[in-house]
């Protein structure tokens, strides 16, 4: 150990990364594709220490369910907890250090559950809205185009045009005629 004591002599040009010499598996635990789940159930206190361990590659995750230290099931599914969440919220005590806690980090799965009910009806809800407006285009699309077919729109344009071209004609005979009066 040295006998310095203080602060660092010179600041670091750049942070410290874990395993910055070996390549990450994307589709590994803690990857690119599966990331760690949310930390959930514990104080702020032990929420920062867990983030530490996964900030410097510290963490290991569980590979199976570890056994509740109060019910003696196999339910804690999150590293470093010591209590599955039913008996964690049952107490309102952190998962990890069992300290009585006001506030709780990260929400509940029932809470999850319940947030995922409400969005599942919502989107029913908008689908049925997004029904009513593919009828509506739909209705719109009759009314501007009328004709079954396409040949029978062409055959009606064509004939609205020739209309059309009469009547300037007309107009414009009708102006030639009041020049001529005028003269």
């Amino acid at each position: 150990m040295s006998s310095r004591r203080g602060p660092p002599k010179h600041q670091n040009s750049y942070a410290w990364k874990p395993n910055a010499g070996c390549k990450i598996n994307e589709t590994e635990v803690g990857g690119k594709f599966r990331p760690y789940s949310e930390i959930t159930g514990v104080c702020p206190r032990c929420k920062e220490q867990i983030d530490w361990k996964r900030r410097y590659g510290k963490y290991k995750p569980l590979a199976e369910p570890a056994k509740c230290q109060r019910c003696l099931k196999r339910a804690v599914r999150q590293a470093y907890h010591n209590l599955c969440p039913g008996c964690a919220k049952e107490q309102r005590v952190c998962a990890k250090c069992r300290c009585r806690v006001d506030r709780i980090v990260g929400r509940d799965s029932s809470e999850v559950e319940a947030e995922q009910k409400m969005l599942d009806e919502v989107n029913k809800g908008k689908s049925k809205s997004l029904a009513q407006l593919v009828t509506d285009t739909e209705n719109m699309a009759r009314e501007s185009f009328p004709s079954a077919s396409l040949e029978e729109y062409a055959k009606l344009s064509r004939d609205q045009n020739d209309e059309e071209e009469e009547e300037e004609e007309e107009e414009e005979d009708v102006t030639e005629d009041e020049e001529l009066v005028l003269e």
